[in-house]
């Protein structure tokens, strides 16, 4: 079971994680984009930490509530509306529960997929973090039908999530900054799709459980 505090403890470590993979997130988007991703993360989660060291909500979907708000007000460009709208989606699977489910984790990140596709309008194979974040919810729901572990479920899907992301390097951009470099977009890696590789591996070495 994942619990207010294992939520917690994730967001803690993506601002670490984020911190640590500024320059090269940045340098990502420098050859598609703004180069401004890696900064933008990092601001957004440093703004989430601090604003949790002030008032730690004391229930799950509160907490992603308010992380999503601060990413919202705080992150520059389409990072900060598309992974706001992430984990507003994803507090709404946690209403109401005090601890989720394998099932219910899944259904979290598939919800807040489901938000970005529908802030983005982007689809797969656009080369956005579209294509981190489906494959991986897609492997995560496959394995779940195989009755196995939490642990299971999300290691696979942080696999998929990477093969994801390596994907974009051969895509032709249709969304967002990159699309308008039209055929000089290919050969280089999603910054997008880099940052929720990132978020989803961050679940998966930080909620290590073992069988139910």
């Amino acid at each position: 079971m994942i619990n207010r505090d294992d939520l917690l403890a994730w967001i803690r470590r993506l601002h670490k994680v984020y911190a640590e993979n500024k320059a090269y997130l940045t340098d990502l988007d420098a050859a598609i984009g703004d180069a401004d991703h890696g900064i933008n993360m990092d601001r957004g989660f440093s703004a989430v930490a601090a604003e949790l060291n002030n008032d730690t909500p004391r229930d799950s979907s509160s907490l992603l509530k308010k992380v999503a708000m601060t990413l919202i007000k705080t992150v520059g460009g389409a990072s900060g509306p598309l992974y706001g709208t992430f984990f507003l989606r994803a507090a709404g699977v946690c209403a109401d529960k005090e601890n989720l489910t394998p099932a219910d984790v899944i259904a979290l990140f598939d919800a807040g997929l489901g938000g970005v596709v529908q802030r983005g309008k982007a689809e797969l194979n656009d080369k956005t973090m579209v294509d981190a974040l489906n494959p991986a919810v897609e492997a995560m729901k496959r394995t779940c039908d195989t009755g196995v572990s939490l642990k299971e479920i999300l290691a696979d899907g942080a696999v998929a999530a990477e093969s994801g992301m390596k994907n974009t390097i051969e895509m032709l951009a249709r969304k967002g900054r990159a699309s308008y470099l039209g055929e000089r977009s290919i050969g280089h890696q999603d910054p997008g799709a880099t940052s929720s590789f990132l978020m989803l591996k961050a679940a998966a070495d930080i909620w290590d459980k073992g069988p139910d």
